[in-house]
């Protein structure tokens, strides 16, 4: 069975996929082809976020794909300045607006700080208060799913306090280099989902000696293998590429990492993110 057939279920009983297209730097202009080349060769599982700027495109990528709406698992995030109740129920109803569908199978708040303020100051109300338009939507059938993104273990205890939702997903930086196994260990505990986003470190990883190694051990390519290390871990795994040829390349993952391997990977330290350092995600401030 192909990955890309391969689903988790969420703690709301909503099957997610377990592989699917990141597209984050995909322009607008060209994330309706991408969406479309994507589900053509087997992807069901499309996330986009507010911050992209492409949510327009990706809706009518999905709007014109060659399944129904309801084969397709569509994700989007509400930006990471919004912490604000009022806000982000009108920033919800505007990404529902600009993909032009009626409703979503996940939404995430996209940072627990906004991006100039990445892991600096308090924003626990102002998370809760987002978290309170999240739940309101769910209840009202806008998303089918909701969640967090970019959210440490103290962030989770914030929203559960008072949370009548546990959230559905925790999607986070995760890639061999970049294992935060105490925080996967968490979410497991409180049955929250982590996908995994960057699992080829955004490109970082493919110079490493130690991986292409292995790589070429098990006969795949270096993205091959980080996407297999992301899904052994349990997580969904979300490549980015607008490249049909990278799209197919990235699913041809129907093998398995030794024991052994899955520890040399989840051991690796220190990649060096070049130019890319300069984003908080990334720098981690």
């Amino acid at each position: 069975m192909s990955t890309l057939n391969e689903t988790y279920t969420l703690s709301n009983d909503v099957e997610i996929p377990k592989l699917g297209l990141g597209t984050w730097f995909i322009d607008d202009d060209k994330a309706a082809e991408a969406v479309r080349a994507a589900v053509k060769i087997g992807y069901r599982n499309i996330d986009t976020a507010q911050a992209y700027g492409n949510e327009r495109g990706v809706g009518e990528g999905v709007r014109t794909a060659a399944v129904p709406r309801d084969e397709l698992f569509v994700s989007t995030k509400l930006a990471a300045e919004i912490k604000d109740y009022d806000q982000a129920l009108a920033s919800i109803d505007g990404s529902l607006k600009k993909l032009g569908l009626d409703y979503v199978d996940l939404m995430l708040i996209h940072s627990p700080q906004p991006w100039d303020d990445f892991r600096g100051g308090d924003y626990a109300q102002g998370n809760r208060e987002a978290w309170r338009a999240l739940e309101e939507a769910h209840q009202a059938g806008k998303i089918r799913s909701i969640g967090v993104s970019n959210f440490q273990q103290h962030d989770l205890e914030n929203i559960l306090e008072g949370a009548s939702v546990v959230p559905h997903v925790n999607q986070l930086l995760v890639h061999a280099g970049n294992t935060p196994s105490e925080l996967l260990a968490y979410c497991a505990s409180k049955e929250i989902l982590v996908e995994a986003y960057s699992p080829i470190a955004h490109g970082a990883i493919m110079k490493n000696a130690e991986v292409q190694a292995m790589a070429h051990k098990y006969g795949v390519s270096v993205p091959q293998l980080c996407i297999r290390y992301t899904l052994q871990l349990g997580t969904v795994s979300l490549p980015k590429t607008a490249n049909p040829e990278h799209m197919r390349s990235n699913a041809e993952v129907d093998f398995q990492i030794s024991g052994d391997d899955m520890n040399v990977l989840r051991d690796l330290r220190d990649v060096d993110y070049g130019e890319h350092s300069a984003f908080p995600v990334y720098s981690g401030k």
